[in-house]
């Protein structure tokens, strides 16, 4: 069986100018920063196949509320079932449902992935008509998708655009994280205004992908 390609060594070191923004933005941000001088915000991309737009997608719908780690392990299944590579969105939409089943993927995932390749096989989304639009734009292409949500479309955002200014409100791991770096007495909500310099800021993704990464969480 073909071995999936991977993205090696292709992550490249954070924004030097969001490093430099949050290293006199916020003093927490600073001493992470500071802790991890090699920080690379890609790094845990390293070993996923190339992912374009649709193959971010199928890795944002696979990881909903999985870690990242059950997350690689449904998309190596994917590529297993498509003959070592993310199928097209054409090809996904050639395949009965059952072979996202066996992929480990729900059925309600399954369908809101046939919906997304529909949507990409008629041409209302593509890499260049998403990477033309706004980010409040793509979120509302994306999240008129039934089964797509702020999660998936911010997820979105930052790993196929790496858009600079994306947080993730929902995220749990991201939560986790910030409440262990700012000493905090509990994670915070989506409901709460983040009391956080850093995530206030045009360096938002750079703050959010240094969080999880800097306090051992692994999150995308």
């Amino acid at each position: 069986m073909a071995k999936p390609e991977a993205q090696i060594g292709t992550a490249a070191v954070a924004d030097p100018k969001a490093r430099e923004f949050l290293l006199k933005a916020d003093p927490v941000m600073a001493r992470l920063i500071e802790a991890h001088p090699d920080f690379r915000p890609r790094a845990w991309m390293d070993e996923l196949p190339l992912l374009d737009a649709f193959g971010t997608l199928v890795f944002q719908v696979g990881g909903q509320q999985l870690s990242v780690a059950a997350t690689r392990k449904i998309l190596s299944r994917v590529v297993e079932n498509f003959g070592g590579r993310l199928p097209s969105p054409a090809e996904l939409l050639a395949v009965d449902a059952q072979v996202l089943r066996d992929s480990g993927m729900s059925a309600r995932k399954g369908a809101t992935l046939r919906a997304i390749a529909e949507r990409f096989v008629d041409r209302r989304l593509s890499d260049e008509v998403l990477a033309g639009m706004s980010d409040d734009e793509v979120e509302a292409a994306l999240t008129d998708v039934p089964g797509v949500g702020p999660w998936t479309a911010h997820g979105f955002l930052l790993i196929a655009l790496d858009r600079p200014d994306v947080f993730f409100p929902g995220d749990l791991a991201l939560r986790r994280a910030i409440e262990r770096a700012y000493g905090f007495d509990h994670a915070p909500t989506e409901q709460e205004p983040y009391p956080v310099p850093g995530f206030l800021t045009k360096a938002t993704s750079t703050a959010a992908r240094l969080s999880p990464d800097a306090t051992t969480t692994n999150c995308p």
